[in-house]
């Protein structure tokens, strides 16, 4: 595996080293001692599949608060999608930044999430699949979220939104925390 640091300290893009043949290729996507290596933290206890219908389906922008905060490792396996992530730690040089990697079914690319990030992404074809790998199982109470389009973000989608749930669309302007469901 190949861990790139975005921007956005602590948050890395995973490529993966394929040794490729006459039949494809085989990687590996997970390994314990390269996420430690790298400083990251190796705690699963959930896995999540997002299917996706609509090309501009919008999920997010989503974290849970401590105690339950949540690291993320997010694989688009069929489709496309811009993941984006913004920078919610208040002692963070990146604090309140934002950044987006295309990850696809064909680039076999993984997003690394740290806590106290809000995650989110947008479908950029029909019927894709999104995978999730989290640290902390789901916790309706700690859940946080941030409207897709909250000016103190800025956050540049690529389409308009075609799809997206009531929640995402009314969470309250950021100021400083996000509300509570």
């Amino acid at each position: 595996m190949i861990f790139t640091e975005t921007k956005l300290a602590g948050a890395f893009v995973i490529d993966l080293d394929p040794i490729e043949d006459s039949r494809g290729f085989f990687a590996r996507s997970w390994s314990e001692e390269e996420f430690v290596k790298h400083g990251l933290t190796t705690r699963n206890k959930q896995a999540n599949v997002s299917f996706n219908r609509i090309k501009g389906t919008l999920r997010g922008m989503h974290r849970q608060a401590e105690p339950f905060a949540e690291v993320k490792l997010v694989r688009c396996t069929r489709g496309a999608i811009v993941d984006v992530i913004i920078d919610l730690r208040p002692d963070s040089p990146t604090y309140m930044q934002w950044t987006s990697v295309e990850l696809t079914g064909e680039n076999h690319r993984m997003l690394y999430v740290p806590e106290n990030f809000a995650h989110g992404f947008q479908t950029l074809e029909d019927n894709t699949e999104v995978t999730y790998q989290v640290s902390e199982v789901y916790t309706p109470s700690a859940e946080r979220g941030i409207r897709f389009d909250d000016p103190a973000f800025g956050i540049e989608w690529p389409l308009a939104v075609e799809v997206i749930s009531d929640k995402d669309r009314t969470w309250a302007d950021f100021k400083g925390e996000e509300v509570a469901v």
